[in-house]
């Protein structure tokens, strides 16, 4: 199983912003999709945003115009930035990726690698 790795989250407060990081442990270009989602505690897993080989990008609409999802193929990285983070967005936020591309912000399901997460805590 490839690993991934998240960094970057933390406590901010609503307004601010955060970069999360998800380093891969193989080419990121060889994914049919990388994205990220979140879980709330007693909140069902949502899908944030996911990127496909091609760079085509899918947003959940609760993140769209805020949240901007991207990566660098030569460093074998997948961004996440967070802008205008509300209170909602507390979660913990996992980076996922398979070969099958995505049709939407749902690239964890199905055969999926999940990294271990990081915590975003953002303030009113």
């Amino acid at each position: 199983q490839p690993q991934l790795v998240e960094s970057g989250g933390g406590s901010v407060q609503a307004g601010g912003s955060l970069r999360l990081t998800c380093v891969a442990s193989k080419f990121t270009y060889s994914y049919g999709c990388m994205g990220w989602f979140r879980q709330a505690p007693g909140k069902e897993r949502e899908g944030v945003a996911a990127i496909d080989s091609d760079g085509s990008t899918n947003y959940a609409d609760s993140v769209k115009g805020r949240f901007t999802i991207s990566k660098d193929d030569a460093k074998n990285t997948l961004y996440l930035l967070m802008n205008s983070l509300k209170p909602e967005d507390t979660a913990m936020y996992y980076c996922a990726a398979r070969a099958d591309t995505a049709y939407d912000a749902d690239c964890y399901s199905g055969s999926a690698s999940w990294g271990q997460g990081t915590q975003v805590t953002v303030s009113s």
